[in-house]
C-alpha cells in the first residue's frame, strides 16, 4: 500500500486540518449573529454586509475601532478557560464605537496561536459571537493563524475590528458638552480588560497560582480575574434613543483610567472634579492593591476602579438617565459637574492620546466598602 504523501507544512508545525475543524466547530455560533444583511455565510475570503441599510440615513458616517484583550489571555491560558475572552474582545472593540453614538454593524476577529486546538478556538469564537449577539453586531469573518516557533503551543492572542454607523448630526462628543452638564458613572463588572500586566505582576510577586482558591472571592484566582467585561453598547444606544439630545458625550474607561479617558471627550477650557466619595471600588481592586502594597489612588491611571463608562448628560436629564440605566442592571450615579470657570489649582489630567481636551481630576476619598453608594 502506498504511503500517504508527506506534508511539509505539517512537518513545520502547521496543522491545516485542525484549522478546518475549528471552523466547523464555530460555524453555528457565528451564524447566530447574522441577520439578512450578511451575505455569503462562513468561510469566505471576505465577509459581505449589505450596505443598502445605510440608505435610510441622511448623512451616514462610518465609525471603526480595533483592539485586543491584552495580557488577560495569559490567565485564560493558565487555567485553560477560554469561553469568556471573546466577550472581552467585543467589549474592547464594539464598546469603543458607541462612544460617538454609533450603532455597530459588523465585526471581524483575528486569533494567532502557536498550535490550533480546535475546541479552544471554538470556545474563543463562541464568546465573541455571544458578545456580538448581545450588542447587535454581525460577526462576518475572521482568521485563525498558526505560528509555531513564534508562539508556544498553548499561547494565543486575539484581536478584532468593528464598523458602525451614526447619523452625522447625532454624533456624540466634546462639541455637545456644556457647563452644568452632569457626569454619570456606569459601574464596571470588574477589571474588564485593562491593567492586567500590573495584575499579573502583583499576583506572581506574591507567589499566587491562578488555580489557587482566592478566599476573598470564593473562587480560584484565575476565575475571579477572568470576570468578563461588561458590554454597554445596547443599553447606551437605548439611552440615546430615550433621551435624545440629553446625552452629550460618552467615554469608555479603558487604558489610562477614569480621568484620562473623561478628559478626551470634554472641550478645551472645561474641567470637572470627579468625586471619589460617590462610590466604593469593588473588592477585586482593593484586594489587588493591598497585595501590591499600593493605595487605590496609585492605581487610578491603570484600573477602572469600578467605573466602566462615563456619560456626560444635560443636568435636567441626569436623573432620568441614571434611572434608565440602573433599571437595565447597570448601576449609575453622578460623580461630577462640568465647569468652564478658571481652572483651580491642583493636579489635573488634561489631554490624552493626542486629544487636547478638558481637565479632570479625582478628589476626596473613596467610600469605604460598607457604603451603599456607587459601584458596591
Amino acid at each position: 500500500m502506498a504511503e500517504a504523501p508527506r506534508n511539509p507544512y505539517s512537518d513545520a508545525g502547521v496543522d491545516t486540518a485542525a484549522g478546518d475543524r475549528a471552523v466547523e466547530l464555530m460555524k453555528a455560533a457565528v451564524r447566530r449573529t447574522h441577520g439578512p444583511e450578511v451575505l455569503g455565510g462562513v468561510g469566505g475570503f471576505a465577509g459581505l454586509f449589505d450596505a443598502s441599510a445605510l440608505l435610510g440615513y441622511s448623512r451616514p458616517l462610518l465609525a471603526s475601532s480595533t483592539d485586543g484583550v491584552g495580557t488577560k489571555v495569559a490567565i485564560a491560558q493558565a487555567i485553560d478557560k477560554h469561553d469568556t475572552i471573546g466577550l472581552d474582545l467585543v467589549g474592547m472593540v464594539v464598546d469603543d464605537i458607541v462612544v460617538v453614538g454609533a450603532k455597530p454593524l459588523f465585526m471581524t476577529d483575528y486569533i494567532a496561536c502557536g498550535k490550533i486546538f480546535p475546541e479552544r478556538i471554538a470556545d474563543i469564537v463562541a464568546g465573541i459571537a455571544r458578545g456580538c449577539a448581545e450588542t447587535g453586531t454581525a460577526l462576518v469573518g475572521g482568521e485563525t493563524a498558526e505560528h509555531p516557533g513564534l508562539l508556544g503551543p498553548h499561547d494565543y492572542d486575539v484581536a478584532g475590528a468593528a464598523t458602525g454607523v451614526v447619523e452625522a448630526d447625532r454624533i456624540l462628543g466634546a462639541e455637545r458638552v456644556r457647563p452644568g452638564d452632569v457626569v454619570l458613572a456606569l459601574a464596571s463588572s470588574g477589571l474588564h480588560s485593562n491593567g492586567y500586566s500590573l495584575v499579573r505582576h502583583i499576583v506572581s510577586g506574591r507567589g499566587i497560582q491562578y488555580g489557587d482558591v482566592a478566599a476573598d472571592f470564593g473562587v480560584t484566582w484565575g476565575e475571579a480575574l477572568l470576570e468578563p467585561t461588561r458590554l454597554y453598547t445596547t443599553p447606551l444606544l437605548g439611552l440615546v434613543d430615550a433621551l435624545g439630545d440629553g446625552v452629550h458625550a460618552l467615554t469608555h474607561v479603558t487604558g489610562g483610567g477614569i480621568a484620562a479617558n473623561l478628559a478626551r471627550v470634554l472641550p478645551r477650557g472645561t474641567w470637572v472634579d470627579v468625586d471619589r466619595s460617590s462610590w466604593s471600588p469593588p473588592p477585586v481592586f482593593r484586594v489587588l492593591a493591598d497585595l501590591g502594597a499600593l493605595s487605590l489612588t496609585e492605581t487610578e491611571g491603570t484600573w477602572n476602579l469600578g467605573i466602566g463608562f462615563l456619560a456626560v448628560v444635560s443636568a435636567e436629564k441626569a436623573d432620568a438617565a441614571a434611572a434608565h440605566l440602573t433599571a437595565l442592571g447597570i448601576q449609575t450615579w453622578p460623580v461630577g459637574t462640568i465647569h468652564d470657570s478658571a481652572l483651580p489649582d491642583g493636579d489635573f489630567e488634561q489631554g490624552a492620546k493626542g486629544v487636547d481636551g478638558g481637565a479632570v481630576r479625582l478628589v476626596g476619598a473613596y467610600a469605604d466598602g460598607s457604603s451603599e453608594t456607587g459601584a458596591n
